[in-house]
């Protein structure tokens, strides 16, 4: 009886340990139209029945490629949208995708769930758009994006990787703190080092710039660096010095160098 409890316990911290990854909503932050952009509303059937909502924002001037955007772990697109508004006018189409159980799309998020929600996306924009593309993955997205491009790699010209973590376990660890240790059986059960970001990173095909702040204060730096030293060349590392998480968009010189690789990958042969 003692035995089944603990077997039983465990499995409930480890439920809430995963769900500490998620935090959706379905709340309205804002619209491309309020932002002064055209939209389309984009529904993507993915893995176990989840049907996915995303944006497609056309490009303003003449397109160069499409940047697949897989946002943050909290609230919906409408939250995450001012972080590439900017992209349409650079000459970029976007496509932003709530994962499942996020804004308007159905079901419930894990953490491998949400990496089958980003290669059904990937899939949609191969069948539907075709066009040269690039991944732009911003915290646990940018985990999910390594994953799910390491993966599935046709087409994507360049994986951009903005504030994310190395490790579940890690992370996982890194915020508890303390609490850690009693929750050590929990944590044994969330994807190990077969699935984590930096055993993805190693298994790139295609280039990857790693972005990261240094004054991130929910992603340690460190993360960020074992991202970069695990993947293969060509890499990129653009370390933003007193940035915050997920700031790094916010400023015009991180634009300007994203940009400038975006371009000379989606022009590479």
């Amino acid at each position: 009886m003692k035995t089944l409890w603990a077997i039983a316990m465990t499995a409930f911290l480890a439920g809430c340990v995963e769900g500490q990854f998620f935090y959706p909503d379905n709340v309205d932050y804002g619209s491309p139209r309020a932002a002064g952009l055209a939209h389309e509303d984009v529904f993507i059937d993915a893995p176990g029945g989840a049907r996915l909502h995303g944006w497609w924002l056309a490009a303003t001037v003449p397109a160069k490629a499409t940047v697949l955007h897989l946002h943050g772990n909290a609230a919906n697109v409408s939250n995450h949208l001012p972080l590439v508004a900017w992209l349409p006018s650079r000459g970029y189409h976007v496509l932003m995708v709530d994962y499942r159980g996020f804004g308007k799309s159905a079901g419930k998020p894990t953490l491998n769930g949400v990496v089958e929600d980003a290669r059904a996306a990937l899939a949609w924009l191969r069948a539907h758009r075709r066009t040269p593309i690039v991944v732009l993955g911003q915290s646990l997205g940018g985990a999910t994006a390594l994953r799910a491009v390491a993966a599935d790699p046709a087409d994507v010209k360049l994986l951009v990787v903005d504030s994310a973590f190395a490790s579940y376990r890690g992370i996982a660890r890194d915020a508890l703190g303390m609490l850690r240790w009693p929750a050590e059986p929990a944590l044994q059960m969330l994807p190990g080092t077969a699935d984590d970001p930096v055993t993805a990173a190693a298994a790139l095909s295609v280039p990857v710039l790693v972005i990261h702040g240094t004054a991130d204060g929910v992603i340690p730096l460190s993360h960020g660096q074992a991202l970069h030293a695990a993947a293969r060349e060509p890499r990129q590392w653009l370390q933003v010095e007193q940035g915050s998480h997920l700031d790094a968009l916010a400023r015009e010189p991180v634009r300007r160098r994203v940009l400038d690789a975006m371009d000379r990958a989606v022009a590479a042969p």
